[in-house]
């Protein structure tokens, strides 16, 4: 993964894939990240030339997270609600031949951990690298797997096999007819074999319509991305709105800000105070704000992390790509020169961007939009670090989780009831309380100048959906200007 997760967003992207497991990520750490164009990967590793798994969830799905189990840096699971369907992606990385018994025991026992901390009813998916073979044909375990693996099984591939049948599922590569070019997950030198798999419940088989390889991506040098289509039947539900808001923001332009005031009195009838009735005025100033300066799209804006990756990088990548596919076909010396050397000049392209971007950065924090160029870079960290973005189930009174929206609101209602009207012990005040009668003065104009003048500007809108820095801008040395 090191210099790499912008490249493997774009391919995510481009073959239109929503869950990715990663393994052998050899970054050490146990957080999660944005790698851009709307992609952030979870992931979990204790050493940094060894081992490391990760989950890279599309932007429509990282707000469905409900938990995130970091088992160890071999086994992790990520738990999602997808309109009322529970789903679980496990991300393995099983140890290689060569090592150690106890090891493989090891990493065995926690993934059974793992399937047996997941209740019956939800889905199951299973990604990850076993280092094994299951082979080619199913005699004797047509349960668990079809016909289409590749050559003979080994111990390792056994484990697989035995694994699926403990926890009833099937191993989704084997169950479709492809050219071996698409069954093929693994390859270096002259070696070809299948050593990555896809693992579903076998209830759930039948929402798989595809399974293959894909070829012709170079983000890994030898291993190779086996995607599957999976249909979840679920629930439909109304989407949200997309929210669009006033571009106040313009306001900072000496000539946005004449203009608006302009309209603003014209559909005031030309006044120069303001009316008392607030909420008619409130209405009148935000069909004039989106009438003069407009209103935002409501899409996601770019990735800050990932400015740097620019038209340059971008060529450099695809003409690696080519060169890969083409070394795939062909794989004589003058081919895997050409790839090696594409690959070394991505690698200075991306450094070279990268370097580029935070150097103008750097430049740009002596004024006030690099200061805020940077909180923001801030902010954005801080929120792609968090794994749960927001608390989507609770538990009714008898422990079950909800998870439809009314009746997590239902249960939050009968929560507050509860609270607020449980009578408690309390004093009773003997003496009594004598009533005070007197005048209270109506609000002079000076007092809200000096109101305005201490409020703070760049703070959230109230309910009437006016920023401070519009209202403060009716005000100018003092006088009302509109």
């Amino acid at each position: 993964m090191t210099g790499k997760g912008r490249e493997l967003a774009d391919m995510m992207e481009r073959r239109k894939v929503d869950i990715l497991c990663v393994q052998e990520t050899r970054w050490k750490g146990s957080k999660a990240r944005s790698i851009g164009a709307g992609f952030k990967l979870f992931y979990y590793g204790v050493d940094s030339k060894r081992n490391g798994v990760g989950v890279v969830l599309k932007e429509e799905f990282v707000r469905n997270v409900l938990e995130v189990k970091r088992v160890s840096d071999r086994v992790m699971s990520l738990k999602l609600e997808i309109e009322g369907v529970m789903l679980n992606v496990v991300s393995g990385y099983a140890p290689q031949v060569g090592c150690e018994l106890e090891e493989k025991e090891r990493f065995w026992s926690e993934l059974d951990e793992v399937m047996e901390s997941i209740p019956t009813g939800e889905r199951v998916v299973i990604g990850a690298d076993f280092n094994g073979h299951v082979g080619e044909g199913n005699t004797g375990d047509e349960e668990v797997m079809g016909k289409f693996g590749v050559k003979e099984r080994n111990l390792e591939g056994q484990m697989v096999v035995d694994f699926a049948k403990r926890m009833d599922m099937g191993v989704v590569n084997t169950y479709f007819q492809k050219r071996e070019e698409h069954r093929v997950t693994y390859k270096s030198g002259g070696r070809r074999t299948q050593v990555d798999y896809i693992l579903c419940r076998r209830g759930n088989l039948k929402e798989i319509s595809d399974c293959k390889v894909v070829v012709g991506e170079s983000v890994a040098r030898q291993h190779r991305m086996v995607v599957c289509r999976m249909t979840l039947m679920v629930c439909k539900t109304k989407r949200s709105k997309i929210e669009k808001k006033t571009k106040w923001w313009k306001l900072k332009k000496e000539e946005c800000c004449e203009e608006f005031r302009q309209k603003l009195r014209q559909a005031l009838g030309g006044q120069v105070v303001l009316p008392d009735d607030w909420e008619t005025t409130a209405e009148v100033i935000r069909e004039t704000g989106r009438k003069v300066l407009g209103v935002s799209s409501g899409r996601r804006k770019e990735d800050k992390e990932t400015w740097w990756w620019n038209e340059e990088v971008q060529d450099s990548v695809q003409r690696k790509r080519l060169a890969k596919k083409k070394w795939d076909m062909d794989r004589t010396e003058e081919n895997r020169q050409e790839y090696k050397e594409l690959q070394r000049r991505v690698k200075r392209e991306v450094s070279k961007a990268k370097q580029k971007a935070y150097e103008e950065l750097y430049t740009r924090l002596d004024t006030r939009e690099g200061e805020k160029d940077l909180y923001r870079l801030a902010r954005q960290r801080d929120r792609d670090g968090k794994d749960v973005q927001q608390v989507r189930v609770i538990k009714d009174r008898d422990g079950r989780v909800l998870t439809s929206e009314q009746s997590v609101q239902r249960r939050w209602k009968e929560y507050f009831e509860e609270l607020m009207n449980e009578e408690n012990e309390r004093e009773k005040r003997v003496e009594g309380v004598n009533s005070v009668e007197q005048k209270v003065d109506n609000i002079r104009k000076d007092e809200v100048r000096k109101a305005l003048k201490r409020m703070k500007s760049g703070k959230a809108v109230g309910p009437d959906d006016i920023p401070v820095e519009r209202v403060k801008g009716c005000l100018r040395n003092g006088e009302e200007v509109c």
